[in-house]
């Protein structure tokens, strides 16, 4: 863990620490509203933005960090969400949205955040609620950002593919005259052979005159 790329500076002591104070913090970024929340009971500031304590109410499947270089999912589970939360996963476009999950230091005894690192960030893509007496529960399937890698990009060597990523690039505006152009290429073409004719013909003509 400790050579993992990506680590916060000011946390790599703490990684070989006899005794550590570790809290895990999710982050997920639907389009009109940020949720972020944390395993501990009170709010928690984390690099400037507040995070919501909810206890043992959130739960994170295990994470997959191996050497080999592939996508592995993740779920992470909220329970006993308030209406916002409830309203946003009802109501929000949520598949494909970022959400990153974070393992975090505090200072022993306070609520100081020491350092966080980023344990895993995808994009959401399902959602199951669940709502009884109790409150609500929600279970969301996040696929890693490396499954962005097997995804075509639908993107051709075109002046709109290319307008589209930038609209001011004109690399590919003659693309499309260049598909029936004819390129000569390894043989002489008609005006060429006409002007070899007429050299051949005036070269022929001074050595009769000679």
């Amino acid at each position: 863990m400790s050579n993992r790329g990506g680590i916060d500076s000011s946390i790599q002591d703490y990684l070989e620490a006899d005794h550590q104070v570790l809290f895990m913090a999710v982050k997920a970024e639907f389009d009109t509203e940020t949720i972020r929340v944390w395993t501990g009971d009170y709010d928690l500031s984390i690099g400037g933005a507040t995070y919501l304590g909810v206890g043992n109410l959130l739960s994170i499947s295990n994470i997959e960090d191996t050497l080999e270089f592939k996508s592995s999912g993740l779920s992470v589970g909220m329970a006993g969400m308030d209406a916002t939360v409830l309203n946003l996963a009802l109501t929000e476009n949520y598949q494909n949205r970022f959400i990153t999950v974070f393992l975090g230091y505090l200072s022993g005894g306070t609520d100081t955040v020491v350092g966080t690192m980023t344990l895993f960030k995808g994009r959401m893509q399902s959602m199951a609620i669940n709502d009884d007496p109790n409150g609500s529960t929600i279970i969301i399937d996040a696929e890693n950002r490396l499954i962005d890698l097997s995804r075509p990009s639908n993107l051709r060597y075109t002046k709109e593919s290319q307008k589209f990523i930038d609209a001011t690039d004109s690399c590919f505006n003659r693309v499309a005259s260049l598909q029936d152009k004819e390129i000569i290429w390894g043989r002489a073409s008609s005006n060429t052979s006409s002007n070899n004719n007429n050299n051949n013909n005036g070269l022929g003509k001074e050595l009769v005159g000679r």
